[in-house]
């Protein structure tokens, strides 16, 4: 028996702390750990219900807008204004997410993942023209050059045309996110943290300008991702097939949906959204979503053992960092007792098994054109090829939305402060399902609670020590080198784990960490 511990997993979103038992080369046991303390909640209490909406997207810089989305979500829903939405500010704020959910899919693929695929080291050796390789091997030539070096190495399978044609697409890709942002600020305002979504509406009009900015900058957009991500996917997935029979969950396949396409009914459980609401399992089976059936438990987390079990409408946020057999600042979120697997690949899971025609018509293609079965998909590679998918049919769609828009009709919806009131957000981030719990009491927040996508996926194990997703997904997996553990952060990887939404740091005592100034 072997131990490995990979302290911190770079190339993803906060601090992740990883350890797996090896017994004769494969993964027996592994354990996931948050290494920083969540606090949104605590701080949120006693602010005006109002400001949730800006102050949870500072949870994250990378995907705010889902936290965004959520919070006008239980807003909306606690100030009983989810049917009066007027269609101009549903589709401004489809939009605006949709436009995070493009730059956020193409930075993990290009920026955090690919590279486990990619050998930058060769590039000194290949004699290109490409324009943007030269300046990476320019880049790299004075040795281990960060954020690219140093890395675990592996079994590098592209031949060398191929492994510089998307080294130089990790740079294309950083200019297609720039337009990106670009797209959101056109509605949002800016980005990170747009100012547009707020309670009741949007507070961007639609004008021909913007609209004709929008659809210019978003099919520049689905130009990139037909002609080169999916290739680029679809070329690794090639060389790369045995990821493609490792790296399942087994777990059920979970989705908040997303994407409302009209204002009815208030149950956001039964509205008619792009990506459905549902339970799949592996075998296909489907099931429609309840929202009292969410718990989080925090037996193995460092929280007070009498907040486990709640639903997150009743949750707390009580630290307890010394606390005996925790092991990480996640919870536990179960659904119906279970573990579940969010993100892209679930989208797609529960809107096939929903009968979706749309989602079955883009699987059916993709697996016939690439040769693969259904179940590849539910794989490591698996899960970034459903990213992709989920890029595509995000930014065709967009290009749909913003012609239905409206010029100098409403955008925003009235409305009078509660004393009292309870709601829930329910929305996807382009990791996988977000919710927000809001009670509000004398005009102020009471309690508010978020569960979010990693907290699903690299939940620790829960009261009755069944593995969290990402935890179970690694168990099985053969380590050639356990001094160069690659086959593990590639599955890691897959999820798209962001540390950043699930945990945030503060010390426990409240001690001053570090001082800016900026002038």
């Amino acid at each position: 028996m072997e131990k490995v511990i990979i302290d911190p997993v770079t190339r993803i979103e906060g601090h992740l702390k990883v350890e797996v038992t090896l017994d004769g080369g494969k993964v027996k046991e592994a354990r996931t750990s948050g290494t920083l303390f969540r606090g949104f909640e605590i701080i949120l209490k006693g602010r005006d219900p109002r400001d949730a909406s800006q102050i949870t997207q500072r949870v994250c810089g990378v995907c705010p807008i889902a936290h965004a989305t959520a919070s006008v979500f239980a807003l909306d829903q606690a100030f009983d204004l989810e049917d009066k939405i007027p269609s101009n500010a549903r589709i401004i704020r489809n939009l605006i997410l949709g436009s995070n959910f493009l730059q956020s899919n193409i930075l993990h693929f290009y920026h955090l993942a690919a590279l486990d695929f990619v050998d930058l080291t060769r590039l000194a050796r290949y004699e290109g023209e490409d324009a943007r390789v030269k300046e990476l091997r320019e880049f790299l030539a004075g040795g281990n050059s960060s954020p690219f070096l140093p890395r675990y190495e592996g079994d590098y399978r592209l031949d060398d045309k191929a492994n510089e044609e998307l080294a130089s697409h990790y740079l294309l890709a950083l200019e297609v996110r720039r337009k990106a942002h670009e797209l959101l600020a056109i509605f949002g305002g800016k980005m990170p943290h747009n100012v547009a979504m707020v309670t009741g509406g949007v507070t961007e009009k639609p004008t021909v300008d913007k609209i004709t900015a929008f659809l210019w900058r978003v099919n520049e957009i689905r130009q990139f991702i037909d002609n080169v991500y999916l290739s680029d996917v679809m070329r690794i997935a090639e060389k790369y097939g045995d990821y493609l029979e490792m790296g399942a969950s087994g777990y059920r396949f979970l989705s908040y949906g997303a994407f409302n396409l009209d204002r009815d009914p208030s149950d956001q459980t039964k509205r008619n959204r792009l990506y459905r609401q549902g339970l799949a399992d592996p075998a296909l089976s489907f099931g429609c979503l309840e929202p009292d059936k969410i718990t989080e438990q925090v037996k193995n987390s460092w929280y007070e053992d009498e907040t486990t079990g709640r639903h997150p409408s009743r949750g707390d946020t009580s630290p307890s960092e010394n606390k005996s057999g925790g092991y990480s600042w996640l919870k536990a979120p179960r659904y119906d007792g279970e573990p579940c697997e969010v993100g892209p690949l679930a989208r797609l899971v529960v809107g096939y098994s929903s009968g979706d025609p749309v989602v079955r018509d883009l699987v059916e293609r993709t697996l016939s054109r690439m040769k693969l079965r259904f179940p590849n998909l539910l794989s490591c590679l698996g899960r970034h090829l459903a990213r992709a998918l989920d890029t595509k049919l995000v930014a065709d769609t967009m290009a749909e939305w913003v012609l239905q828009l409206k010029p100098g009709e409403p955008i925003y919806v009235p409305y009078e402060l509660p004393e009292e009131a309870e709601g829930m957000g329910l929305s996807e981030a382009p990791r996988g399902s977000v919710g927000h719990w809001i009670r509000i009491k004398r005009g102020v927040i009471d309690n508010y609670q978020l569960v979010v996508p990693t907290t699903w996926n690299v939940s620790p194990r829960d009261d009755s020590n069944q593995a969290g997703p990402m935890e179970k997904a690694l168990v099985g997996i053969k380590v050639k080198d356990s001094r160069n553990p690659l086959e593990v952060v590639r599955i890691i990887r897959s999820f798209d784990p962001c540390l950043a939404c699930a945990v945030h740091f503060v010390t426990p005592k409240g001690r001053e960490l570090e001082k800016f100034r900026i002038s």
